[in-house]
C-alpha cells in the first residue's frame, strides 16, 4: 500500500517505538512521537531518533520474555503470531501493557493485581485482572473477563471501591448559607433591543423560527437578531467576530445571544456542531466588562463547566480569541496534568475559568481558588455529565456559588436528568431548542449500518478505508467501545501501514494534544478514539466517521457520527453491528428512517428480536432469514 508523497518525507522514516504505535510497514509515511511522550528508548531501532528515551535496550522488540511469546528467538521476530484470543490471559495482560507503553514486569506482579488504572477523570475505576477473582484487593472482582470486554458492572461488596472514592469527592466542601441581602449587587441585563428587530412583526418572528426550527418555552422571551450588528454587542466584541469571517449567527446564536445578554436562565438545547460555544462566550465577554476588576484572593466571574479535557481546551481557545481586545484572563482547570501550573493561574487571578468537575472540586477544596465572585454559569453538554456520573460533583460545586447567579445550560439533548438538574438551579428560565426534540441525526450525513460478526470487523474496516483513503483529506475518526480495542486496531492498522494514532482517558494530556494536532492538520488523517472524542471536539473537514463498536445508546450514536457533517458540509458514517447490540437495533431503526437512509434488511430483522431468549435460540439454531450461518451466529460473543 502506498500514500502520496504528502504524508511524510521519502525514503525509510525512522521506526517509532513499540510502546503504542507499531512501525507502518510504507516507507512514505512518517511521524514523530509527542513532545512530551512516555516511550522508552532503545540503543536498536535508530535510538537517535529518540535522544530522550530509554525503553528495553535488550532487542527490537524488548526483552527475551516478550521474544519467547512471539516464539521467537532474541532478536524479537514475531514468527508464531498466534491470535489474541488464543493466548493465556496472563499473555494477553502482558500483551496489552506492554504495547500501552507501561512497564510490564510491574504491574501485573500478581493474578489480582489492581494497579491497572483507567485514569480519566470520569470514573476512576480499576480492572481488576482476574475473571470475578476473589483476594487481590477491594476492587478485583469489579469487571468480568469472561467476554473480553472489561465492563464496568460494580460488584456489590467493595467496601473501598473506586465508586465509593468518586462519590466522596468533594465531602470536605459545605454548602453555603448565603444571605442576599449582604452579597455585593451586580448588573447582568445587558440586552438593548435593536431598532431592525423591534420593528418586526410577530408574524414575521414566527416565520423565522419556523424556518430554523427553531421552538422557545417561556415568559417575555426577546426575539431573535438575525444579523450581527443587531445583536448590539460593544465594538470590541462586533470587531473580534468579523475579523474571524463569520457572516451570520447560527440559529442558536441568533436566539441565543438576546436570551444571554438579558440576564436571565437560560436552557439552550440544540446539536453538536451548532455554535453554541459561541452562544455563551459573547455575553460572558460583556457581562466581565461590566463587573468591578478581581482583588487578590478572588476567584473567576465566569464558571464554565465541562465534561472532557479537549472540550475544556476548546472552549479555552474560543474564549482566549474573543477575549483578548478586553484583556480577560481565562484559565482552564482539568485532571490528567500537574496541578501545580493550574493553581497558580488561579492563584494570580483569572476572570473565566473553564472546569472539569473533578478537577475544579480539588482546587476548592485546597483553597486554591473560591466561587464567591461568581455570577455567570455556565454548564456545557450537560446531558453529557450526567452521563459520565458528574451530577453529584455539578451540585457540590453549585452549592458554592451564589443563588442570584446567572445560569446557562446547554445541551444537545433534553433528558429527564437534565431537565430535572435545570429545575432545581434554574429560575424562571427561558428556553430555546433547536431542531426536533426527538433524538435525531444530522440530514448531512449518509448512514450505512453493516449487521456482521465480531470477526468480520477489521477486514470490513480496511476495505473502507482503501476505499476513501485516496486523498490526504480524508479525515477518518473511528470509534471503538474500549482503550484496549482503540489501541489493538491502532496496532493493527499501523503496521499495515496506515497513518492512524489513538486517542483515549489512559493517554497523557501532552500525548492527546499531540495526537488531535497530527489528526487536524491532517498528518495522521485516521485517528481511533474511544467516547473521549464523541462530544466537543471541533475537528474541520472529517469525511467519515467509523463505528467499529456500536456505543451503548443511539444517544452517543448520533454524538458520535456528529463529529462529520458539520457547518453545512456533506459527511458519511459506517456503522459496524452486531448480535450483542441487537437490543439497540430499534431505537437505530428509527433513527435511519428519521433521516431517510437505507436500511439494511438484517437490521431490520435484529430489530424484531426483543427478549435474550428468542437472541439464544438465533444462536443455537441457525441463521433464519438472512442472517448467514450457524457458525457466523455460534462465533458472536453471546451478553446473555
Amino acid at each position: 500500500m502506498s500514500y502520496p508523497s504528502s504524508y511524510g518525507a521519502p525514503g525509510v522514516p525512522p521506526p517509532l517505538p513499540p510502546g503504542m504505535y507499531p512501525q507502518p510497514t510504507t516507507s512514505s509515511y512518517s511521524a514523530a512521537p509527542p513532545p512530551s511522550s512516555s516511550y522508552n528508548s532503545s540503543t536498536n531501532n535508530n535510538a537517535s531518533s529518540y535522544p530522550n528515551s530509554s525503553y528495553n535496550k535488550t532487542g527490537n522488540y524488548g526483552s527475551s520474555s516478550y521474544s519467547s511469546r512471539y516464539g521467537s528467538s532474541s532478536n524479537g521476530d514475531r514468527g508464531n503470531d498466534r491470535s489474541y484470543d488464543d493466548r493465556s490471559r496472563r499473555e494477553r495482560k502482558d500483551e496489552y501493557d506492554y504495547y500501552s507503553g507501561y512497564n510490564n514486569s510491574s504491574r501485573y506482579e500478581s493474578r489480582n493485581s489492581s494497579n491497572y488504572r483507567d485514569r480519566s477523570p470520569t470514573s476512576y475505576d480499576r480492572y481488576g485482572s482476574s475473571g470475578g477473582g476473589g483476594g487481590g484487593g477491594a476492587n478485583a472482582d469489579r469487571y468480568s473477563s469472561t467476554s473480553g470486554n472489561y465492563r464496568s458492572y460494580a460488584s456489590g461488596g467493595a467496601s473501598t471501591s473506586a465508586a465509593d472514592r468518586m462519590s466522596s469527592l468533594g465531602s470536605s466542601l459545605t454548602r453555603q448559607d448565603w444571605d442576599l441581602s449582604k452579597l455585593t449587587k451586580f448588573e447582568k441585563n445587558f440586552y438593548r433591543e435593536h431598532p431592525n428587530v423591534a420593528a418586526r412583526s410577530l408574524t414575521e418572528v414566527e416565520e423565522y423560527r419556523r424556518k430554523h426550527e427553531m421552538k422557545v418555552f417561556g415568559r417575555d422571551i426577546p426575539k431573535p437578531v438575525q444579523t450581527f450588528d443587531e445583536a448590539n454587542f460593544p465594538a470590541y466584541v462586533l470587531k473580534e467576530v468579523l475579523e474571524l469571517g463569520f457572516t451570520a449567527p447560527t440559529p442558536i446564536q441568533s436566539q441565543g445571544w438576546p436570551m444571554a445578554l438579558s440576564g436571565r436562565d437560560v436552557v439552550g438545547i440544540a446539536e453538536t456542531g451548532s455554535g453554541k460555544t459561541l452562544a455563551y462566550c459573547l455575553p460572558a465577554i460583556v457581562h466581565i466588562n461590566a463587573q468591578p476588576f478581581l482583588e487578590p484572593g478572588d476567584g473567576p466571574i465566569v464558571l464554565i463547566l465541562a465534561p472532557t479535557r479537549e472540550l475544556a481546551v476548546q472552549i479555552q481557545n474560543e474564549c482566549t480569541k474573543f477575549g483578548k481586545s478586553s484583556k480577560i484572563k481565562n484559565t482552564c482547570v482539568y485532571g490528567g496534568v500537574p496541578k501545580g501550573p493550574q493553581a497558580r493561574e488561579l492563584q494570580q487571578g483569572a476572570e473565566i475559568c473553564i472546569a472539569t468537575p473533578g478537577r475544579l472540586i480539588d482546587m476548592l477544596e485546597s483553597r486554591r481558588t473560591n466561587l464567591r465572585r461568581v455570577t455567570y454559569l455556565v454548564l456545557d453538554e450537560a446531558d453529557r455529565m450526567l452521563d459520565m456520573g458528574f451530577e453529584p460533583q455539578i451540585r457540590k460545586i453549585v452549592d458554592q456559588i451564589r443563588p442570584d447567579r446567572q445560569t446557562l445550560m446547554w445541551s444537545a439533548t433534553w433528558p429527564k436528568e437534565v431537565k430535572r438538574l435545570a429545575e432545581d438551579y434554574l429560575h424562571d428560565f427561558i428556553q430555546v431548542n433547536i431542531g426536533s426534540m426527538d433524538l435525531s441525526a444530522s440530514h448531512n450525513i449518509t448512514q450505512t449500518v453493516e449487521v456482521c460478526s465480531e470477526y468480520e470487523k477489521r477486514s470490513k474496516l480496511v476495505k473502507h478505508l482503501e476505499r476513501i483513503m485516496d486523498a490526504r483529506d480524508n479525515k477518518t475518526l473511528i470509534f471503538t467501545g474500549t482503550k484496549r480495542t482503540a489501541d489493538e486496531i491502532t496496532k493493527y492498522l499501523r503496521q499495515d501501514g496506515w497513518p492512524a494514532l489513538a486517542i483515549h482517558g489512559d493517554k497523557a494530556q501532552t500525548e492527546r494534544d499531540w495526537v488531535l494536532s497530527e489528526f487536524r492538520t491532517g498528518k495522521s488523517p485516521i485517528m481511533v478514539a474511544t467516547d473521549v472524542a464523541s462530544r466537543g471536539i471541533d475537528v474541520k473537514d472529517v469525511k467519515l466517521v467509523i463505528n467499529y463498536d456500536f456505543p451503548t445508546n443511539v444517544e452517543d450514536y448520533v454524538h458520535r457520527i456528529g463529529r462529520t457533517g458539520r457547518g453545512g458540509a456533506k459527511g458519511a458514517a459506517i456503522t459496524f453491528f452486531t448480535m450483542e447490540n441487537s437490543k439497540q437495533a430499534k431505537d437505530l431503526v428509527n433513527i435511519l428512517r428519521e433521516a431517510n437512509q437505507e436500511i439494511d434488511p438484517k437490521l431490520i430483522e435484529l430489530s424484531k428480536i426483543v427478549t435474550p431468549s428468542s437472541i439464544e435460540r438465533r444462536q443455537r439454531y441457525g441463521s433464519g432469514r438472512g442472517f448467514g450461518s450457524t457458525n457466523t451466529m455460534r462465533g458472536s460473543s453471546s451478553r446473555w
